[in-house]
């Protein structure tokens, strides 16, 4: 027995059938699964220039090998589709249970293809795959569909679904499980687009795996590692919110939109503060780390508002960003937008857009249906938040994304959209920490935080305001990601003793593929899914013009950051051509042929080479 299911769920809408077929052996050794394996179908299936919103694009799920094991903090899932915000390949990471529940019941993941003639959901047990009529559940919030759905099957079952803002086809809308979300890259667009409300799954464990006991020793190893590791105990106490206020010192936490890097009263915000509403912690199948910080407010006008957060980047986007540092907002806004299934952090970036606009004169309460765009101003942007989430009047503008908003307002307001490829920055000021910055601007899905970290540069070990040198440490940042991201682990577990050797040791056990015991071998699967991904976006017109910043970033200095005030990108070109070559890509950012050849990837030349100059 190997950890795999080694089956692949496809499920087609528009003609009501679904079927299962195999994984072919040497996909899961050179993809590894997750990410991995989800852009391999995805490309090969994929013809160039699909509309994102159409019936011909397809959304994939899909769990990784060691997933559904006793191995901590390997349970995500990776949702993999064209991005309806970017036009690029997308990728988003959903934590939780139902990844695990999938793997109960048989599947690695699932290929959701075409598009339903009305809204309907899917059911998955022991008897089998049903394509339901989802009337009573199109409409409802996320908690809601939750609720409902194990209120039809039982209480243990295991939902992913879209909100209102997927259904209305916001351009950012999430996939949801319980409170763990797939939150970037417009993947629950294109769910609402497919009319598919949800996905339910009832099975139950355990699964096998190639070498029991060594495993069992291993898996033992890795927990004696999160017992002490200072790094697994913040993130128990405080998820991810105890990055606050180190970052706002740094001037990584940028404040109104991008325009400064130091925010009044931030202190507010801080870890202990979020610390005396929580409630209780939560978690993704089998990690005792339990990072989710379940927080209630208590008092105030947000008095009973319950999130899981808000996390670090949505501390930033709903907060920093919008010069607000009430912690029941915070909690309210978010609790909002996992209930309408929209991102937070492209909700609060491209509200703060709008407050840019709003402050420069751009726009005025004429445009915003009445609403005062002030900074600040709680009650009327947590009114956007709603109308975003529900397309109504400006807010049907903005759940465009700020690329396409800008192009519609015009005068000038391009020059305020903070996105990369369409998709909105997240709470990282690239001047800052200018590794994150090129990290940002070359990442295939857009302004993606989790494309890679600049674990260097924010760690100390190298100079984060360096013009040069930071190439090759980006290029492996995002290759070490890839593999991460196809696993499926945590992308904190690096910092808590999951050292690649150990992981190495646990994917042999619970697979019996033993070219997983070298971890070199595991970094040419990161960069050929890396590759891959390059490869699809330049098959959509993608090159070296698209890999940039917002126009901020490389001519304005950065203001009120402390040690970063006067900061910008000043050699993005060198920093690029510097990555370029890290990756054996020709320097209009396209990959060589030699490049392919060399990643065993022979079937994608011919897709590549004629956009080779």
């Amino acid at each position: 027995m190997r950890s795999y299911t080694g089956k692949l769920l496809r499920i087609n809408l528009s003609e009501g059938e679904s079927h299962t077929e195999d994984i072919p052996e040497q996909l899961m050794k050179d993809f590894l699964g997750g990410r991995g394996l989800a852009v391999k179908y995805l490309y090969s299936e994929l013809s160039p220039g699909v509309e994102p919103l159409g019936p011909d694009n397809k959304l994939l799920f899909m769990m990784g090998p060691l997933g559904a094991t006793t191995a901590m903090s390997v349970s995500r899932m990776a949702l993999v589709t064209k991005s309806p915000i970017t036009g690029t390949i997308a990728k988003s990471v959903m934590g939780g249970n139902f990844g695990a529940y999938l793997k109960f019941a048989g599947f690695d993941g699932i290929i959701v293809e075409g598009e339903a003639k009305k809204p309907v959901y899917i059911h998955i047990d022991k008897d089998g795959v049903r394509i339901l009529d989802a009337d009573g559940l199109w409409g409802l919030d996320t908690q809601q569909t939750h609720a409902k759905l194990r209120e039809r099957h039982g209480k243990v079952t295991q939902v992913a679904c879209i909100g209102p803002a997927g259904e209305k086809l916001v351009r950012y809308a999430i996939i949801i499980s319980d409170r763990r979300c797939g939150g970037r890259t417009g993947v629950g667009t294109v769910m609402g687009a497919k009319k598919l409300k949800a996905i339910a799954v009832n099975s139950s464990g355990p699964l096998s795996v190639y070498d029991p006991e060594q495993f069992r020793k291993l898996a033992r190893e890795q927990i004696g590692g999160l017992k002490t590791s200072p790094k697994r105990i913040n993130m128990t106490n405080f998820g991810t919110s105890y990055l606050t206020l180190g970052f706002e010192k740094m001037g990584i936490f940028p404040v109104k939109n991008f325009q400064e890097g130091h925010l009044e009263g931030v202190e507010k915000m801080g870890e202990e503060e979020l610390a005396k509403i929580k409630v209780k912690n939560d978690g993704c199948y089998g990690c005792m780390t339990k990072c989710g910080q379940v927080r209630e407010v208590t008092e105030g006008p947000y008095a009973g508002a319950v999130s899981e957060g808000p996390d670090y980047e949505t501390v930033w986007s709903l907060g920093g960003n919008l010069a607000i540092t009430d912690p029941g907002f915070l909690v309210a806004a978010d609790s909002l937008c996992d209930r309408l299934g929209m991102d937070s952090v492209s909700t609060g970036n491209t509200i703060g857009f709008a407050c840019e606009l709003f402050q420069r004169g751009i726009i005025t309460d004429k445009d915003t249906d009445g609403l005062d765009l002030t900074w600040g101003n709680q009650r009327e942007l947590m009114k956007l938040v709603e109308r975003i989430g529900k397309r109504e009047g400006f807010g049907k503008l903005l759940g465009e994304g700020t690329k396409r908003a800008a192009e519609h307002i015009g005068k000038g307001a391009e020059a305020y959209t903070m996105q990369v490829k369409g998709l909105e920055l997240p709470a990282y000021e690239p001047r800052a920490v200018k590794g994150y910055g090129l990290i940002l601007a070359t990442s295939n899905i857009g302004g993606n935080h989790m494309y890679g970290r600049a674990r260097k540069d924010l760690a100390g070990t190298t100079d984060r305001f360096a013009d040069e040198g930071k190439g090759e440490d980006a290029a492996q940042a995002q290759i070490g990601q890839a593999a991460e991201d196809s696993v499926i682990q945590c992308s904190f577990t690096p910092a808590t003793g999951f050292t690649p050797e150990l992981r190495c040791g646990l994917l042999v056990a619970a697979t019996g593929f033993n070219e997983f015991n070298d971890p070199a071998y595991l970094n040419q699967i990161g960069e050929r899914i890396l590759c891959l991904e390059r490869s699809f976006n330049v098959r959509e017109g993608f090159s070296r013009k698209d890999d940039t910043l917002p126009a901020r970033m490389l001519t304005e200095p950065l203001a009120n950051a402390g040690s970063a005030t006067g900061q910008m990108m000043r050699k993005m070109d060198t920093l690029l051509d510097e990555y370029y070559d890290a990756l054996g890509y020709t320097r209009q950012g396209i990959p060589s042929v030699e490049k392919l050849k060399q990643l065993d990837l022979d079937w994608v030349v011919e897709d590549i080479k004629k956009f080779i100059k």
